[in-house]
């Protein structure tokens, strides 16, 4: 092993770092949710995304359709958002459909009502918004009526994987 010295031939002594001189790296299970939730968040396509899903489950054609995105591209942001836990999907035949995760309470909940509120101000993300209803009203890909919002409305009474 390498012995350090400094320039005039004096040995350097460097002290052992031991357990007490590293900071704790436990972090609670919420701690580590609410990081990858931010995550999720730290990119606008992911954002604009969870824009649209706010108004309730889309097919992943609805969402490319709006955001003018390649396939792949929408696909890899909405893989994102579904392991760090913000968005939910089923598998109907050829068609997978994209929701928010469940948010009844606590964390989840109080971001999404955030989230909700924030986007009201953001011009591309009510750009969005209107795209998607005109989408949904010409019947496009899936739905059939618009229910803004409709994400939050309360807890969902069947429970899909």
């Amino acid at each position: 092993m390498a012995r350090l010295v400094f320039s005039d031939g004096r040995p350097l002594s460097v002290p052992q770092v031991g357990a007490s001189c590293i900071p704790s790296l436990a972090r609670s299970k919420e701690d580590m949710k609410l990081e990858q939730y931010f995550k999720g968040l730290a990119d606008i396509t992911r954002l604009r995304v969870l824009n649209l899903l706010l108004h309730g489950e889309l097919c992943g054609c609805d969402i490319r359709y709006v955001l003018e995105m390649s396939q792949p591209n929408v696909s890899r942001h909405l893989t994102y958002l579904k392991n760090c836990g913000l968005v939910l999907d089923r598998r109907d035949g050829p068609r997978i459909f994209y929701r928010l995760a469940e948010a009844g309470f606590g964390t989840t909940k109080q971001l999404f009502e955030f989230l909700q509120r924030a986007f009201k101000g953001e011009e591309i993300l009510q750009e969005d918004t209107h795209k998607l209803k005109e989408s949904i009203q010409t019947g496009l890909c899936t739905r059939g009526e618009w229910r803004p919002f409709s994400a939050l409305a309360g807890p969902r009474s069947e429970t899909r994987v």
